[in-house]
């Protein structure tokens, strides 16, 4: 059952939110964006490149900045934020609400005796839980989902289809995965006996900590020895490869296919941009900004923004790229010097 419309008071209330409109009493029924909003729904300026959209929309209210400017004639109401972006994502999410476990065991999942389901644990169709394994209250495993020996799941998870967790591997509250991702496999290990490659032995595991969120498709190896840790409050987007033993700070973010070679530790609050990379035995300090494509080679000690590859500074990098389309006549200068 959808959620029940909102009231434009109900709304300001909700956000914190300083309200202008001629009837509070006004119902909202969803989120749009400024171009497709309709009279009963609500839309959000945060990007200005989209200001020009005000004076077309028509949606009922519309969230914004405490200094943004209104056309002349508006035919919406307005709530007033510090972040419209925050207060957004907090009405979809009262909209758009997370899944509740329903409690129902399907009966094709194939769940060994030794393991030990909470109150209200949803399993779906095909699923395989074996030995040992632990699931939390209110959780929900999707279909297929494959948890291996030792696996322990903590309150109010959400496995989406076909997620691989395998043996060992730990998830604290509220970690959401999406489909198709695998957790503690087994890490990128040889050693190179002068003739063939040894596979080395992968005993650690994987730890994710309470509020991890990890993309679809993404793959975690689990430790060579000691564990890959993903610290609370982390963000993984789809297809990202994070090699053993990587550490991974508190509430930083990785965007697509980006990759970690093994044992670097990254700080808490990082910001990874799409397909950047990073070397093996790294350390990156709280607060790094790696831009896309960048590729990181050595540690980072001061809190900023790279880009490139190598990566450097951000700043240096722009002015290196500006050279770029000037260097084929920079050279034909030096020639006719030669």
């Amino acid at each position: 059952m959808s959620p029940a419309p909102l009231t434009l008071a109900e709304i300001a209330n909700l956000l914190d939110g300083e309200l202008t409109c001629n009837d509070s009493s006004k119902l909202i029924a969803g989120v749009q964006t400024l171009i497709k909003a309709k009279a009963n729904q609500a839309s959000f300026l945060s990007n200005m490149k989209y200001k020009n959209d005000l004076q077309s929309t028509q949606a009922g209210l519309v969230l914004l900045s405490l200094d943004a400017e209104l056309p002349e004639k508006t035919s919406f109401a307005t709530i007033r934020l510090d972040n419209p972006y925050v207060g957004f994502t907090k009405l979809q999410r009262y909209f758009h609400p997370a899944p509740i476990a329903t409690g129902v065991v399907d009966e094709s999942a194939c769940i060994h005796e030794d393991a030990k389901l909470a109150e209200q644990v949803q399993v779906d169709a095909f699923v395989s839980i074996a030995q040992g394994v632990s699931v939390g209250a209110g959780s929900i495993i999707g279909a297929g989902c494959v948890l291996e020996q030792g696996v322990s799941i903590g309150e109010n998870c959400l496995l989406h289809p076909r997620v691989v967790l395998a043996q060992g591997t730990q998830l604290g509250d509220r970690v959401v995965i999406q489909a198709g991702a695998v957790v503690g496999s087994d890490g990128f290990g040889f050693a190179w006996t002068g003739s063939e490659y040894l596979k080395i032995p992968q005993v650690g595991h994987v730890v994710i900590e309470d509020d991890v969120e990890i993309g679809a498709n993404t793959c975690i190896d689990r430790g060579a020895i000691g564990n890959t840790v993903i610290k609370q409050g982390a963000k993984l987007d789809n297809l990202i490869q994070l090699a053993h033993n990587v550490e991974v700070g508190e509430h930083t973010v990785i965007a697509g296919q980006a990759g970690f070679a093994g044992s670097t530790v990254i700080g808490k609050g990082c910001q990874f941009g799409a397909q950047s990379g990073v070397a093996g035995h790294l350390n990156l300090v709280d607060g790094t900004i790696v831009g896309a494509k960048a590729g990181v080679i050595g540690d980072i000690k001061e809190k900023g923004m790279v880009s490139g590859f190598p990566a450097v500074p951000h700043r240096h990098w722009l002015k290196a790229s500006a050279l770029f389309d000037r260097l084929p006549a920079i050279w034909n200068k030096i020639k006719r010097l030669g």
